[in-house]
C-alpha cells in the first residue's frame, strides 16, 4: 500500500510535492484508516484531490503512471531507445534540461520500502531503494551518475555482475530482478501487478476482455457485476457476453516497438468480445413479466461504466491495489461516485486493504461526514510561474462540523478558479 508518492521537475510539478497517504492524528472517520499494528502507523484508504482546471490535478496522475511505466516496460528497453514517459517542466530554462523525480514510500509483503529515480528522456541519473528493517531504512542499492553503484556489503559480488548487464537507459530495479535477486522482487512486483491508473481518454473500457473470464466456474465475476449494477440501482438481472476469434494488428505492433515487419511474419489470434447483451426485466399493467434483451451499446454511459469497473473493483479488492483514477465522475452521478468511495473504506467489501487516489470537480462530496481532513487534496497553479503545488485540507484549521464544500466555492483553501464577468470579451 502506499504512504507517500513524490514528484519534481514533471510536467507542471517544478518543486517537489508530496502526496501523502498517511494518516494524521484525528480520531474521525477511523474506518478510513489501515491501521499497520506491527509497525504502529497508520495509511488511508482514499484521497481525494481538488482544484481549477489545468492546475495540475490530473499531471499528478500522470506522474503516477509515468513512473510506473517506466518500471514496468525497462526490461524491454533497447539501448539508446528514449524514455518517452519523461516529460520536464518546460516553463524555466533550466528545468527543461534536468531530468524528472519520483519517489514512493510504501508496504508491500509486510515490508517498508522507498524507492525513487531521477530521469530524463536519455538516460536514469540516480536510482535508489531502502528497506525499513528498523527505524532508519537500510540500503539495498544506490546508483549516482548513471552507473555508480553502491550495494550492501553482503551481496556486493552478485550486484556487481548484474549491474554490468544493466543500460543507462534501463532501471536498476528491473534488471535486478530478472536476474533473481531476491531483495528487489516484492518492491518490482508492487509496481508491476499492484497499481492500475486510468487517466483522461484511457477511460473504463465497457468491452475490455476483462469482463469476460473462461475460467470463471463459479461465475463470481458474473455475480459481482450484477450484484455492483444493482447497488447503483441499475436493475439488471442478467448479461450475456459472445466472443470471437480475431487477427491481431500485428503492423500495428511492430510499428510501437519500431520495428519493420518481415513478410513471412505470423499473426497471431486474440480473444475479442463481439457483443454485449444486457437483459431487462420489465412487468406491464396487467402484471405480466417479460424479459427484453438490450445491446450495451444502447444503455446509458453511467451503466456502461459501471459494467466496466467491475473487474477492475474486484480485482483491487481482492488482491488489495492501489486504484488511481483521474476523474472519477465521468457520466456517474455523485451518489454512484460516493458508492464506490464507500466502498473503500467498509471492511467488509475492502478485506485487502486497497487504496483509492482520485480527482475531481464533484463539490459534493466535500464532507467531513465522507472523508477525514488529511483525506482531501488541493492543486493550485502558481499564474506566474505555471508550477503546481499540493497541499491538503488539513493544512488549515478547520472544524470537525465546518462546511467544507461551502468554504471550497468560497475560496477559503483556494484551488479554484476566479472566473471573469466576460464584459470585456468582445474587446481589442
Amino acid at each position: 500500500m502506499l504512504v507517500q508518492f513524490s514528484v519534481k521537475k514533471f510536467k507542471s510539478f517544478k518543486e517537489k510535492q508530496d502526496f501523502s497517504m498517511e494518516a494524521g492524528i484525528g480520531d474521525e472517520n477511523l474506518d478510513n484508516i489501515i491501521n499497520i499494528d506491527e509497525l504502529n502507523e497508520r495509511v488511508l484508504k482514499t484521497t481525494a484531490l481538488y482544484g481549477a482546471n489545468a492546475s495540475g490535478k490530473t499531471n499528478l496522475i500522470k506522474a503516477f503512471s509515468a513512473a510506473i511505466m517506466m518500471i514496468r516496460l525497462s526490461n524491454n528497453r533497447q539501448p539508446e531507445e528514449k524514455l518517452l514517459q519523461m516529460e520536464p517542466f518546460a516553463f524555466d530554462e533550466n528545468t527543461k534540461k534536468e531530468p524528472c523525480e519520483f519517489e514512493f514510500i510504501f508496504y508491500t509483503n509486510s515490508n517498508k520500502y522507498v524507492y525513487g529515480f531521477k530521469a530524463d528522456k536519455e538516460k536514469v541519473y540516480e536510482e535508489y531503494l531502502y528497506q525499513y528493517l528498523s527505524a532508519k531504512p537500510t540500503r539495498i542499492f544506490e546508483r549516482t551518475n548513471c552507473n555508480d553503484y553502491k550495494f550492501l556489503q553482503v551481496d556486493e559480488a552478485k550486484l556487481n555482475a548484474i549491474k554490468s548487464q544493466n543500460l543507462e537507459n534501463k532501471l536498476f530495479l528491473s534488471t535486478a530482478t530478472t536476474w533473481n535477486y531476491d531483495k528487489t522482487r516484492a518492491p518490482y512486483l508492487w509496481f508491476a501487478n499492484m497499481i492500475d491508473t486510468y487517466i483522461g481518454g484511457n477511460e473504463f473500457n465497457p468491452y475490455s476482455i476483462e469482463a469476460y473470464n473462461k475460467d470463471d466456474e463459479n461465475e463470481s465475476l458474473k455475480k459481482f457485476t450484477l450484484k455492483l449494477l444493482e447497488e447503483a440501482d441499475i436493475i439488471i438481472k442478467d448479461y450475456n457476453i459472445e466472443i470471437e476469434e480475431a487477427e491481431m494488428d500485428a503492423r500495428m505492433i511492430m510499428q510501437l516497438k519500431n520495428m519493420n515487419v518481415p513478410s513471412n511474419v505470423i499473426v497471431p489470434k486474440t480473444t475479442v468480445i463481439k457483443s454485449i447483451t444486457m437483459s431487462h426485466e420489465v412487468t406491464d399493467e396487467e402484471g405480466n413479466t417479460k424479459v427484453y434483451n438490450l445491446d450495451l451499446g444502447n444503455e446509458s454511459s453511467g451503466t456502461k461504466i459501471i459494467f466496466a469497473m467491475a473487474p477492475i473493483l474486484k480485482d483491487v479488492f481482492e488482491k488489495g491495489k492501489l486504484l488511481v483514477i483521474d476523474e472519477i465522475e465521468r457520466s456517474l452521478h455523485p451518489n454512484l461516485v460516493e458508492m464506490i468511495i464507500k466502498f473503500f473504506h467498509n471492511a467488509e467489501i475492502n478485506k485487502a486493504n486497497a487504496q483509492l487516489i482520485f480527482n475531481t470537480h464533484d463539490t459534493n462530496l466535500l464532507s467531513l461526514d465522507l472523508f477525514r481532513r488529511d483525506q482531501i487534496w488541493f492543486a493550485e497553479k502558481d499564474p506566474k510561474k505555471g508550477a503546481t503545488e499540493l497541499y491538503p485540507l488539513d493544512d488549515f484549521s478547520v472544524r470537525k462540523t465546518e462546511n467544507i464544500q461551502k468554504g471550497y466555492l468560497n475560496g477559503r483553501y483556494g484551488a479554484i478558479p476566479f472566473v471573469a464577468t466576460g464584459n470585456n470579451l468582445w474587446q481589442e
